[in-house]
């Protein structure tokens, strides 16, 4: 009967949400979905471990820039349907978000023992948000969608598919840690470990989600059993669950997210981390001696510190890490539960507590009734790109500057890789950015200073030309302050409605150069020296030109060059430790510029330079651990498979 339950929520909850599988665009030119459509594209094309990005952030590591699971799920849809990554992208959020339904109801149903509580959580979880009874700025933004869940509206208007597609795992990652942990059963463990896995693998506000669950999880089953086992068990989850991800989930993936979390998100405060830590001691304390059932532990801690740190952040400045407000579907989902935890209870006592029960449930009606009726007409569709800004820059630099290092910025940044590979200084968000003069070199263009000096960035960072669009352009964020400054430069291109491709003039066109080898390895730090001697070192160096070779993969860059004594080659592609050079079979040694790019010393004569980037020893470790914990994994659901059939055979 469960069986048949799910997939009548699967299939009622992606029929509200229909649109997102007919359509190939959303009318939400501003949000970042174009950021996971562009890495599945970029996938596609370069099947099926590109490594290297040389497209965003003047060239970075293809793992660093994202989860790999929902760029792997939208590549393979489109790959082997024939559809458009696009389409493709819209198509794997809309199924996990309808698998997320089925996973509020299964957790439910385990935990609570409670087949209708479990219908009403998972409809109420689909259909309504009980944050907009607090969150007011939100409640505000949304009246226009008859306040659609928030869950969808962070899918949709602001393009967070992999994390709204990671939130929908975790309460399946929950049910069978629930399972896993009171019972033991191999498989459990395995499915709790493999939920688990793909939740991180989908997004890491996801992650930061389940890593706040889980532990509320394993507490609330371990006061009610006082079984040590119960965190033996829950270690093993967790230690399959990295396995799992081991092959991209690298230590250095983990200090570069840590690094480009300046960049996208407030820092935290020591109090926080205290006030969080007192408010799990209390609750911990005041739980171990009332013991309440696991179900009511779980709840109520849930909801405790999910309030502590999103409506905490809202209302007087609680932050440990990251965005906490990025948060407030989770939050719904705990509001959600804690209802009906305290609703299963008031139906079992007086009739006046019954009618209460009745009135939560009117209230949740009378709410969601508005955007149920209408959700087909909410989610906004626009199959024109064709027409849009975003689509026609992009467009017009492939065919007319093809190969050319580009500032691309505001919205047209974030489409500017979903319909070709065209190189940028920047890239579809921070995430990922191994060369942190990308950013600096993006706001040293937008910032209205002379444009003398935004040039000077842009040459340093070997970019030819940067889009700008003035107040009358449709283009959504309009970044770069005074537009007006870049009419003094030469127009590449102009469309008469505020939109212009300026050049920026450069000495050849190839991103390497030849340069004064004493000078460029003592200038020092960038932040030390005016950008324009750093960029006169580089443009106006040794009249000797370095040529690029037409690039046909990723992971291989060559370069051709007569060099004299003291010439260096600077090749201005972020530096990386597992690129490798060498110039007729001899290997070169590979050090950083003051600006991070790659600076090669082959000496005098000429040269034919090959670049490859290697797959880095700590992915490949990686792998090994991941293919092990694999077979652990199917070794778990084996093992109960067998057990099961043992005991049928009996």
């Amino acid at each position: 009967m469960r069986k048949r339950d799910c997939a009548i929520l699967f299939l009622l909850t992606a029929y509200l949400i229909l649109p997102l599988f007919r359509n190939e665009y959303l009318a939400y030119w501003a949000s970042i979905q174009p950021t996971f459509i562009a890495d599945a594209r970029y996938l596609n094309a370069h099947w099926p471990f590109p490594e290297w990005q040389p497209n965003w952030y003047m060239g970075t590591r293809w793992d660093y820039i994202y989860p790999p699971a929902l760029r792997y799920g939208t590549a393979a849809i489109a790959r082997w349907s024939g559809l458009s990554e696009a389409r493709g992208y819209l198509i794997y959020i809309g199924l996990l978000y309808a698998v997320g339904a089925v996973g509020v109801y299964m957790l439910v149903a385990i935990a609570s023992r409670s087949r209708v509580w479990a219908w009403i959580a998972a409809l109420a979880a689909v259909t309504s948000s009980p944050t907009y009874l607090f969150m007011t700025h939100m409640r505000e933004d949304n009246i226009p969608t008859r306040f659609w869940p928030m869950r969808l509206g962070v899918l949709v208007r602001y393009g967070e598919g992999p994390h709204m597609s990671a939130f929908a795992l975790i309460p399946i990652a929950l049910a069978a840690s629930w399972l896993g942990l009171r019972r033991g059963h191999p498989a459990a463990l395995g499915a709790a470990a493999l939920f688990s896995a793909l939740v991180v693998s989908n997004n890491f506000y996801g992650a930061t989600a389940l890593a706040t669950f889980f532990p509320v999880l394993v507490w609330a089953i371990f006061i009610e059993e006082r079984d040590g086992v119960v965190w033996l068990r829950a270690a093993a989850i967790a230690a399959l669950a990295y396995g799992l991800t081991a092959f991209w989930l690298t230590p250095s993936y983990f200090r570069v997210t840590v690094e480009n979390m300046k960049l996208v998100a407030n820092p935290g405060n020591a109090w926080s981390v205290w006030l969080a830590a007192v408010t799990a001691a209390a609750f911990g304390v005041m739980t171990w001696r009332l013991m309440p059932p696991a179900w009511v532990t779980f709840v109520s801690g849930s909801l405790l510190f999910f309030m502590l740190n999103v409506a905490g952040q809202r209302f007087f400045n609680f932050r440990i890490s990251g965005e906490p407000e990025r948060l407030v579907p989770e939050l719904d989902l705990c509001i959600i539960l804690a209802l009906v935890a305290v609703s299963m209870w008031l139906w079992r006592g007086a009739i006046w507590r019954k009618a209460i029960v009745l009135l939560i449930l009117y209230a949740w009606v009378v709410t969601a009734k508005g955007w149920v009726r209408r959700s087909h007409q909410l989610v906004e569709i626009d199959n024109n790109y064709k027409a849009r800004i975003e689509y026609k820059i992009q467009d017009w630099v492939a065919r007319n500057l093809p190969g050319a290092r580009v500032l691309a910025n505001g919205s047209v940044r974030f489409w500017y890789n979903a319909w070709n590979d065209l190189p940028q200084v920047g890239g579809g968000s921070e995430q990922g950015t191994l060369n942190i003069y990308s950013t600096h070199a993006y706001y040293g263009a937008a910032v209205n200073v002379p444009v003398e000096q935004s040039v000077a960035w842009l040459q340093a960072v070997g970019a030819g030309a940067i889009t700008v669009h003035d107040q009358t352009s449709e283009e959504i964020y309009h970044d770069i302050e005074n537009p007006a400054r870049f009419a003094k430069l030469k127009a590449f291109y102009e469309d008469g409605k505020g939109n212009f491709v300026y050049e920026i003039p450069r000495r050849f066109p190839d991103l390497a150069r030849v340069v004064d080898g004493t000078r460029i390895r003592g200038f020092g730090k960038i932040e030390a020296s005016p950008i324009e001697a750093y960029t006169a070192l580089v443009e106006q160096g040794p009249d000797r030109r370095a040529t690029a070779v037409p690039r046909t993969d990723p992971k291989r860059i060559g370069v051709r060059v007569q060099l004299e004594p003291g010439d260096a080659v600077l090749v201005q592609e972020t530096y990386d430790p597992a690129w490798r050079a060498t110039s007729g079979g001899r290997e070169l040694a590979v050090s950083r510029d003051p600006i991070g790019f790659m600076l090669l010393d082959p000496g005098p004569g000429s040269h034919e330079i090959e670049l490859r980037f290697e797959t880095p020893l700590e992915n490949r470790i990686g792998r090994g651990v991941t293919i092990g914990s694999i077979l652990v994994l199917i070794w778990l659901l084996a093992g109960r498979s067998c057990s099961s059939a043992r005991g049928s055979s009996r």
